[in-house]
């Protein structure tokens, strides 16, 4: 009887997880299924579908090189194949349910993978016998930026990235005090899927990871219960560079002065002040504590234990968690990126942090008084102002148009357009044309020649820009918000009538070699023509 009660308890707990971690990452539904089609939230992400569906063509294709951006030299991008794949594989599933199932094997992709971490963290909990495991379920399930990182309609990297991440670094956590060769080989696969997906941000965390046990206890990481962790991870890191047949290119490094301009206008490249109050709003307010804890940790250790002896000490084994933790605290000031990674890291740390407080009733009081900052947030989501309800609506109406000016482009010949960087993804996934710019720092000099031709006042450069690029189409858009984006990359001050405005607001007066096809309310279509 006490089994069945307990077997009951177990799936009620995971039915009010999935529950919770579901409905925070589909709330956006409605600007995802919007008139019985479906939108990807970021511009990567209609280049992630488009791989999906040159891989859907071409069973077994590896796509090692983008001719849909930067045409028509194309790009050598940052981004692999097993996400291609899993979509596929999940799109090949949903097919007898709906006609567009690689779309919606997109949308869905991602909170699948959330729900698969939220399964994996309660299972973990219960083996690591936590006594406030709900405390890092709960904080996992709502926070904005997790929930940003894995929301329906954003089939991006970083939502595989963080559920390999969660699973490696628990696996090497429960490892420290269970040392056999199945947590053993867990960590290893993890890490080496994780480097595979990104070698940028789990390669980086794995190293932090390394350099810490090292400085535990060196001999440890090549102990016996060790070898098959080590094996599966050097398996699996030579599988992928079979695979994909390149090296992770390093371009984000890039210093010069285009990258530079272009860099401040993505939001996940921007640095986070330490002053700034969205931190509270990812993680609550007990981040303010969450040094005291660590420090009580850390003192609670033993005065005896010797300088590096923490995994026999009172930390458990967690000493790689405080530590990863504190960097990608930095490495988010740094880039805003990292806020996937430092949020998540904190919710898995918090049960062993708040584990001297030995008052259940407290823990839980301050805890719920802590997330008010991320209520806050979710209050203003779900319902918000008038102001930001009509920026939604106008932004799926927007959505729409451009998806009907798109399907003007389609052709069985390659017939390039030109349009605002940010456009070219959406425009290209939608027409099956490729695009002379792109939302990757790989199509760079694309984006640079795009914001060239639009900001330019001389029209035999913006022609020779188009012969150069072999472009067909050109997609104008609202020269506002154009304009100051082109001017902002390239530096320069803004022109009194750049060509994108004329083409938006005096289509009469264009030049003679681009020729009025289509518009609505998002954008005009103009044709190229030789004169």
């Amino acid at each position: 009887m006490q089994r069945v009660a307990r077997i009951g308890l177990a799936i009620l707990e995971l039915a009010i997880l999935s529950a919770l971690i579901l409905a925070a990452r589909c709330a956006n539904y409605q600007d995802v299924f919007v008139a019985g089609n479906i939108y990807f939230t970021d511009a990567d992400c209609y280049a992630r579908m488009t791989r999906a569906r040159m891989c859907e063509k071409t069973p077994g294709l590896i796509v090692r090189h983008h001719d849909f951006e930067n045409f028509p030299a194309g790009t050598t991008p940052h981004t692999t194949a097993p996400l291609d794949y899993l979509i596929l594989a999940l799109a090949i599933l949903l097919k007898p349910f709906t006609t567009h199932a690689l779309d919606v094997a997109g949308a869905l992709i991602s909170p699948l993978f959330a729900l698969l971490g939220g399964w994996f963290l309660w299972w973990w909990s219960r083996r690591m016998k936590f006594r406030f495991g709900w405390v890092m379920l709960i904080l996992y399930a709502i926070s904005p930026i997790l929930v940003h990182g894995a929301e329906l309609g954003r089939p991006d990297h970083q939502s595989l990235l963080m559920l390999l991440v969660t699973i490696a670094i628990c696996a090497g956590w429960r490892l420290r005090q269970d040392p056999t060769a199945g947590w053993s080989a867990l960590s290893g696969i993890a890490w080496g899927l994780a480097i595979w997906i990104s070698a940028y941000e789990s390669l980086v965390l794995f190293l932090v990871t390394m350099a810490v046990s090292v400085l535990e206890d060196r001999k440890a990481i090549f102990a016996n219960y060790r070898r098959i962790g080590w094996i599966c991870f050097a398996l699996i890191i030579a599988i992928a560079l079979l695979i994909e047949r390149r090296i992770p290119s390093m371009s984000i490094f890039r210093s010069n002065e285009i990258f530079k301009n272009w860099a401040l206008t993505i939001g996940e490249l921007a640095h986070v002040s330490p002053t700034n109050p969205i931190w509270l709003r990812w993680c609550g307010y007990l981040l303010l504590v969450a040094p005291i804890l660590i420090w009580i940790r850390w003192r609670g250790r033993g005065l005896g234990a010797p300088p590096f002896d923490f995994a026999q000490g009172r930390l458990g084994g967690a000493l790689p968690i405080y530590v990863l933790l504190i960097a990608t605290y930095l490495l988010t000031i740094w880039q805003a990126r990292w806020a996937y990674f430092f949020v998540l890291i904190f919710a898995i740390a918090l049960p062993a942090l708040l584990e001297p407080i030995k008052s259940r009733a407290a823990v839980w009081i301050a805890f719920i008084l802590s997330i008010f900052p991320i209520l806050g947030d979710w209050d203003a989501r779900l319902w918000p102002n008038e102001a930001e309800f009509a920026r939604r609506i106008e932004q799926r109406n927007e959505s729409i148009q451009l998806r009907e000016l798109a399907i003007n482009l389609r052709s069985p010949e390659t017939r390039p357009f030109l349009a605002p960087w940010w456009l070219s993804p959406a425009i290209a996934y939608w027409s099956g044309q490729p695009g002379v710019a792109g939302s990757s720092h790989e199509s760079l000099e694309g984006i640079e020649q795009s914001a060239r031709f639009f900001l330019g006042q001389d029209w035999q450069t913006a022609r020779k820009i188009l012969q150069d690029r072999r472009v067909a189409w050109v997609v104008a858009y609202d020269f506002e918000r154009l304009a100051r984006n082109s001017s902002a990359i390239l530096g320069l001050e803004l022109p009194q009538y750049p060509l994108c405005f004329v083409l938006d607001r005096t289509p009469a007066q264009a030049p003679p070699f681009l020729i009025l096809s289509a518009q609505n309310g998002a954008g005009k279509l103009y044709r190229t023509v030789e004169r």
